[in-house]
């Protein structure tokens, strides 16, 4: 995975591609037809590492209730400490049974390292904070395992902030209350740990306490642009301009659903569609903060794209818009390392 293809190897915002292998008990080193990231598709896509999702599914409506809004609650926090404990300890196992093929990342250097040497890099991340309790006990396990990424809610309500239904089209993310005085601490929590704080799933006003409380850069790992498609998880452009400002970055998610204009989970959208989101937030936010983000394995992309193996058709597409050299490694996986450097602090 060195750069011998004109582009260097890819770093991704997102994806759930653990969820998919401890659902079908499929493996992380051989290629299959199922779900969207193996080793080997890797390979061919020059994917070379990103953010991989723990995430404990959202429990049944008639067992939590939703709120006046359509939101459903999250899990209780013993259940989802064991899941998430759980999917982590997978997720580790992969690489400790990789041969040094795949290692987790601690630090914006190891990024770098194991890009630049052709070792799979694997972030580990927590995709809704349910598992961590109000005294930060739970975080410091979590980091010790080498979690550097929390997102505060997923698209339901917890004790900490409200997320944004997927299922209303159009919308805006204007959903709910803010965050709770529970959110406001562990947003310093986080903070205090150097671990980035995913903005992707909270509704607007969790987004703004964030931006008010946090002094880090803004994140959202896989958003697109609300004004090319009125999904409520699309970002406004005055939420693109407060990632600008704080230095942060916004990966482009894969969801046919986020990218059409018609909300449509419709795999028969062209990757050009991808490249229009891409433009309209390197427009608005300037060619450092935009990235790419899949959420490979956790929704439906373009047919034509398929899987990892056919990002290269991405790249392709890029550079026809004319992304070439500098800013096609920007986007490709410069703007991730620099977001995380700044982040974490090494």
């Amino acid at each position: 995975m060195k750069e011998t293809d004109g582009y260097p190897p890819i770093f991704d915002g997102h994806n759930d591609t653990i969820l998919s292998i401890m659902r079908t008990g499929r493996s992380f080193f051989e290629r299959t037809a199922e779900g969207h990231i193996d080793l080997p598709r890797a390979l061919d896509g020059r994917l070379g590492g990103g953010f991989f999702a723990v995430f404990v599914p959202t429990p049944q409506p008639a067992a939590t209730g939703a709120n006046a809004g359509g939101v459903p609650a999250g899990p209780e926090l013993a259940s989802a400490q064991h899941e998430a404990r759980a999917t982590l300890d997978r997720l580790l196992e992969i690489a400790a049974a990789s041969q040094e093929r795949v290692k987790v990342v601690r630090s914006a250097a190891d990024v770098q390292a194991y890009l630049d040497g052709g070792t799979f890099a694997m972030l580990l991340h927590l995709e809704g904070a349910e598992p961590l309790d109000p005294d930060g006990r739970a975080l410091a396990e979590f980091y010790a395992a080498g979690v550097r990424s929390v997102g505060l809610t997923h698209a339901r309500r917890n004790s900490f902030a409200t997320g944004v239904p997927t299922r209303t089209f159009p919308s805006t993310p204007d959903i709910g209350p803010g965050l709770t005085d529970a959110g406001k601490a562990l947003v310093r929590q986080l903070n205090e740990r150097k671990v980035l704080i995913d903005l992707s799933h909270i509704n607007e006003r969790g987004f703004w306490d964030v931006a008010k409380f946090s002094d880090a850069p803004l994140v959202a790992t896989h958003s697109n642009a609300h004004a090319c498609s009125q999904s409520p998880r699309n970002l406004t452009d005055r939420q693109l301009d407060a990632v600008r400002d704080t230095g942060g970055i916004a990966g482009l998610n894969f969801a046919v659903g986020f990218l059409r204009e018609d909300g449509a989970r419709n795999a028969d959208t062209p990757i050009g569609r991808m490249v229009d989101h891409i433009e309209y937030m390197v427009k608005r936010m300037g060619i450092d903060h935009v990235g790419l983000g899949s959420d490979f394995d956790g929704t439906t992309v373009p047919a034509e794209l398929r899987d990892a193996a056919g990002l290269p058709k991405l790249v392709a597409a890029l550079q026809a818009r004319g992304y070439m050299d500098g800013d096609l490694g920007k986007l490709l996986r410069d703007n991730w390392i620099r977001v995380l450097r700044e982040t974490w602090g090494a």
